[in-house]
């Protein structure tokens, strides 16, 4: 059965909740549970670029084993990433991951699609899926970037995700995060005109600074982003943190609060009714961290 627009239950609600989501090999199970203690607000299982070409059909083995159900635990909770939707794998992947969630207590949370770019494949595949299940669309081209809009208002797509690595080889552009200044504002448009939730952006390359990664997660959150993908374990406390207003933005947020009003001064600075929502905005986030 096909979400219906602007419905989100499940799985779909907690990735549309996620600050962030951690990529973990659809290769390695030894390290699906780890991923899932990481304190990532949600885990995907990669069954495209972290699997090799000849290990797929057992990562996809091992992925199934890893989100059923068993009498000795919980199942791994997790997105999976599916190969490509032209890829040799990828009808083969989705037919058996839409089969396991069939199963009760199945561990799949929803499903990534890579290179996403034709809103009507999307469809099809959110017909095929159940109402419970996320289905977040990956931005990695510039087609896909063009069709940003139109794969965000596919009813039942519950958020877009950011590629930034595959963007940029693809229209041959410095990776560097400033550089693709107007590919991220654009996901954030198209989310918002779409009314779905805001956008994970990509993950950062950095896995030994948790400086960069923090100050990469700051300039997405400042774009509008929702969230970050995260490649290591090391990056979510850093993400998370960028996300989470700092004491000094609680201060400020209140001071703006009590001034509501008017268009009024605070602190130099003129405060008028878009200010005081970003205000009651931050203040929102920071009571859900407590």
């Amino acid at each position: 059965m096909r979400a219906p627009a602007g419905s989100i239950t499940g799985g779909a609600c907690t990735v549309a909740a996620a600050v962030t989501a951690l990529f973990v090999p659809g290769d390695r199970p030894e390290r699906f549970a780890k991923a899932a203690a990481a304190g990532a607000g949600v885990v995907i299982i990669d069954l495209e670029d972290a699997v090799a070409p000849d290990a797929k059909a057992g990562a996809l083995a091992a992925v199934l084993e890893g989100l059923a159900p068993t009498r000795g635990g919980d199942p791994v909770r997790a997105l999976v990433r599916v190969n490509p939707m032209d890829s040799k794998q990828y009808d083969a992947e989705i037919t058996a991951l839409l089969s396991s969630a069939e199963t009760p207590e199945s561990g799949l949370v929803g499903i990534v699609v890579p290179k996403a770019e034709d809103a009507d494949a999307l469809k099809l595949l959110r017909a095929r899926m159940p109402v419970h299940l996320a289905l977040v669309p990956l931005v990695e081209s510039a087609l896909g970037m063009v069709n940003a809009l139109e794969l965000a208002r596919v009813p039942g797509v519950t958020r877009l995700a950011f590629g930034a690595i595959d963007f940029a080889l693809d229209i041959n552009a410095d990776g560097g995060d400033r550089f693709l200044d107007q590919a991220r504002a654009q996901l954030v448009l198209a989310s918002r005109a779409a009314g779905i939730g805001a956008p994970l952006d990509s993950p950062s390359i950095d896995i030994t600074d948790a400086g960069a990664v923090a100050d990469s997660a700051r300039l997405a959150r400042n774009f509008g982003f929702g969230g970050k993908l995260c490649i290591h374990p090391i990056q979510v406390a850093a993400v998370h943190g960028a996300f989470t207003p700092t004491k000094a933005d609680v201060e400020w947020a209140l001071s703006v609060i009590r001034a509501e009003g008017g268009a009024v001064q605070v602190s130099g600075q003129m405060i008028d009714r878009p200010v005081t929502e970003r205000a009651k905005r931050i203040l929102q986030r920071a009571e859900k961290e407590q």
